[in-house]
């Protein structure tokens, strides 16, 4: 079971990615922080505002050292073919077509075969700081994804409504 303050499960998946297939693997990511957000399906209702938001601020996780990795049980031909229609993205999809990754991160609709809209926080050295699940008919909040890493990424105590720049309460 994932647990924030325990180590990321580990995993290696094909993804699509600026025009190309290409096998993601957690321990790539060692050294940066990443938000792997998981959502139910390509070419839904709620899916392409998520997907399309967060490319639409990938500039702003850039600058606080996050990459971005979408996943859902579609294929990468599946991916591809969104993306495109979608008109491009800033970041890769992963292909978790067995599900493997879904079920390791507790993230499975066994009944429906689909992902719930999950947010995982992963620091640089590989350990789950936030994690969040939503109903898969609610959207998630980009902006606050960035302020919870702009936050951890004091390495203080924040309080309630904490935004960059605030005072924080102290080391933890």
């Amino acid at each position: 079971m994932v647990k924030v303050g325990k180590k990321a499960p580990s995993f290696k998946l094909q993804g699509y990615f600026n025009n190309d297939f290409k096998e993601y693997s957690l321990e790539d990511q060692k050294g940066k922080w990443l938000v792997l957000f998981f959502y139910p399906l390509d070419f839904t209702f709620v899916c392409p505002t998520e997907v399309t938001g967060m490319s639409k601020h990938y500039e702003e996780f850039k600058k606080i050292n996050c990459e971005i990795w979408g996943m859902s049980i579609d294929s990468i031909h599946s991916h591809k073919n969104w993306v495109k229609e979608l008109g491009g993205l800033n970041y890769p999809l992963l292909s978790d077509i067995k599900k493997e990754v879904s079920t390791m991160y507790n993230t499975l609709i066994e009944e429906e075969g689909v992902s719930l809209r999950a947010t995982f926080v992963i620091d640089p050295d590989g350990i789950i700081r936030y994690h969040l699940v939503n109903d898969n008919n609610i959207g998630r909040n980009t902006k606050e994804i960035i302020r919870v890493v702009k936050a951890l990424q004091t390495g203080e105590l924040c309080p309630v409504d904490w935004e960059e720049g605030q005072s924080t309460l102290g080391k933890a």
